[in-house]
C-alpha cells in the first residue's frame, strides 16, 4: 500500500508525461502481483487512492455481488486533510476506539465504530475525536449505508452508536 501511495503522488507531480507514464505503470504491475487494481476517487475533500481485490472488477466497474470481505478494499488519501498524516499511527489510534467501544457496548456498536474508524482514517487520515459534524453526518448519511454493509441492527442503532464512539473517544484512555 505505501509504496503504491508514494507510486501514485509521484505520478501526479511528474512535470513529464513520460516520468508519469511511468510510475503509473510501475504501480499497476506492483498491483497486479498482489492481485489488486487501483482508482483514484475525486471529492470536494481531496483525491483518495482506493485499491480493490482485481476478482471484485469486471470491465472497470466494482461488482458488489462479488465482494465477500470489505476489508480487502483500501483507500488512502492523496489530497487534501489527512494527505501528510502518519496514517499508520492515526489508524491504530482509531481501530483501538473500535475496540474499545466494542469491548464497553458490544457487537453492534463495536461494528459500527470499525466502520467509522475506517471512515476517518481512509477519507480524513484523522483521528476519530477530531470528527466535525459534517463528517460524522457524511459517515452516517454517505458511507455507511454504501460501504459498512450495516445490519439492520447497525442501522437502527447508529445514532447511539456514533455517541458512544465520541464519548469514549473523547475520553483519552490509553489501552
Amino acid at each position: 500500500m505505501d509504496r503504491a501511495e508514494t507510486l501514485t503522488r509521484r505520478a501526479r507531480e511528474a512535470v513529464d508525461g513520460n516520468e508519469r507514464t511511468a510510475y503509473r505503470d510501475e504501480r499497476e504491475e506492483l498491483l497486479d502481483a498482489h492481485g489488486y487494481t487501483a482508482r483514484v476517487r475525486e471529492s470536494d475533500t481531496g483525491e483518495t487512492l482506493v485499491l480493490y481485490p482485481i476478482e471484485w472488477v469486471e470491465d472497470g466497474t466494482v461488482r458488489l455481488d462479488r465482494i465477500t470481505d470489505t476489508t480487502r478494499a483500501v483507500e488512502r488519501s492523496i489530497s487534501g486533510p489527512g494527505a501528510d498524516a502518519d496514517w499508520d499511527a492515526i489508524d491504530a489510534h482509531n481501530r483501538a476506539i473500535a475496540s474499545r467501544v466494542e469491548d464497553r457496548h458490544g457487537e453492534v456498536h463495536g461494528a459500527t465504530a470499525t466502520a467509522f474508524a475506517d471512515f476517518m482514517s481512509n477519507h480524513y487520515a484523522k483521528p476519530i475525536e477530531a470528527a466535525t459534524t459534517g463528517e460524522r453526518e457524511e459517515f452516517r448519511t454517505e458511507y455507511f449505508p454504501r460501504n459498512a454493509w450495516p445490519s439492520d441492527e447497525q442501522r437502527r442503532r447508529v445514532e447511539e452508536s456514533l455517541r458512544r464512539i465520541v464519548e469514549i473517544a473523547a475520553a483519552k484512555e490509553d489501552r
